[in-house]
């Protein structure tokens, strides 16, 4: 039972890594300006803390297949109290990775925009794809 039950408090130990990964990427997509390296960073860590978590509750179903018993754990009640804690954890986290995608989604229409406004003013390419200089582009040549 051992097994299991250190399955479920790194479950919560790896919840609660996440909830303030999830905290810094708020943090990141409230802010005026991005810091792009710093949003890769936390989606690369999110993306670590997620398969950790999916290598635990794997070890946590082949605890419960070994010791014949199934979550919610209504008849154990220290596992039943782990395993409480740990779906209100994922349920705030779920809570907060939807408010984190809504802002995402206001900060890549208010790019789009950006965008959009620029590309009027984009000025002629001096030089095509391939590094030459493109015809009617302006060139000063000395003779």
């Amino acid at each position: 039972m051992n097994s299991l039950i250190t399955a479920l408090d790194k479950m919560q130990e790896v919840l609660g890594s996440l909830s303030n990964i999830m905290k810094e990427e708020h943090e990141q997509l409230s802010a005026g300006l991005i810091n792009s390296s710093l949003l890769q960073r936390i989606t690369e860590d999110k993306s670590s803390l997620l398969t950790t978590l999916n290598y635990l509750d794997g070890i946590r179903r082949e605890s419960e297949k070994q010791y014949r018993i199934q979550a919610p754990y209504r008849t154990q009640p220290e596992l039943a109290r782990r395993w409480q804690a740990i779906e209100q954890h994922t349920r705030q986290l779920r809570d907060n990775n939807t408010h984190n995608g809504m802002l995402l989604n206001q900060q890549m229409v208010y790019n789009d925009k950006a965008l959009a406004l620029l590309k009027p003013h984009q000025t002629q390419a001096f030089y095509g794809p391939d590094g030459q200089a493109t015809s009617g582009g302006f060139t000063s040549r000395r003779v």
